[in-house]
């Protein structure tokens, strides 16, 4: 594997990044989310889907995708 190149400040092109970043005032966010290519995921999203079906929140969930959303005209 290829070693980062440094530059004259010492920093490779990520950390001079990640410095810039942080002088804007942003933060960086490293979380773990669920793989969707298991098989888990799909059983665990349809069960979920299947409880909220016909109640309120599901309604609210749906509009509230729908709002933030651009769907291309059909």
């Amino acid at each position: 594997m290829a070693r980062p190149k440094h530059t004259d400040d010492g920093l490779t092109k990520f950390q001079r990044y990640r410095q810039q970043q942080q002088h804007r005032g942003m933060k960086q966010l490293r979380i773990w989310v669920p793989d969707p290519h298991k098989p888990e995921f799909a059983a665990e999203a349809r069960r979920q889907g299947l409880l909220l079906r016909g109640r309120p929140e599901e309604a609210e969930a749906l509009d509230f995708i729908a709002a933030a959303t651009e769907w291309p005209e059909s």
